[in-house]
């Protein structure tokens, strides 16, 4: 049985729009990666880790709407999004930051629905045979 085209096209854009979001986050750090270092230190993060972070978020990107290496991409950034939340927006006593606390969280559920329901038909991973046919 095949996939249904509601799950097929569901997933496909369930990739693009959560790798969009990285995709541009990362872009946008690159005309300020000495102010995003300080930002990371801010929250106890090296800041020599900004590079990887922002390559992270613009390469997992891409991966999840091209679909490559879906499930990996999507548990690298669902714990990107997990960990950012805790460490920059875990703040109680702040409404904005806790939404954005829990912003991330939805996210990291999000990453983690991907994860396991995979990449789709519509995918690198499908047209280079690393993911079997989704069924319906």
């Amino acid at each position: 049985m095949s996939t249904s085209m509601t799950q097929t096209s569901g997933l496909l854009v369930a990739r693009i729009l959560l790798g969009v979001l990285f995709v541009m986050a990362g872009i946008g750090k690159l005309g300020d990666v000495q102010g995003f270092a300080g930002y990371m230190a801010s929250g106890g993060v090296p800041a020599i880790l900004a590079w990887p972070v922002i390559l992270l978020e613009i390469i997992g990107g891409l991966a999840l709407i091209v679909g490559f290496q879906t499930r990996l991409a999507a548990l690298a950034l669902g714990l990107f999004s997990l960990a950012s939340g805790v460490l920059y927006h875990y703040v109680p006593g702040d409404q904005m930051q806790m939404t954005m606390f829990l912003k991330n969280i939805a996210l990291t559920g999000g990453y983690l629905a991907l994860a396991i329901a995979g990449p789709g038909d519509w995918s690198l991973d499908r047209v280079m045979g690393g993911a079997a046919p989704q069924r319906a």
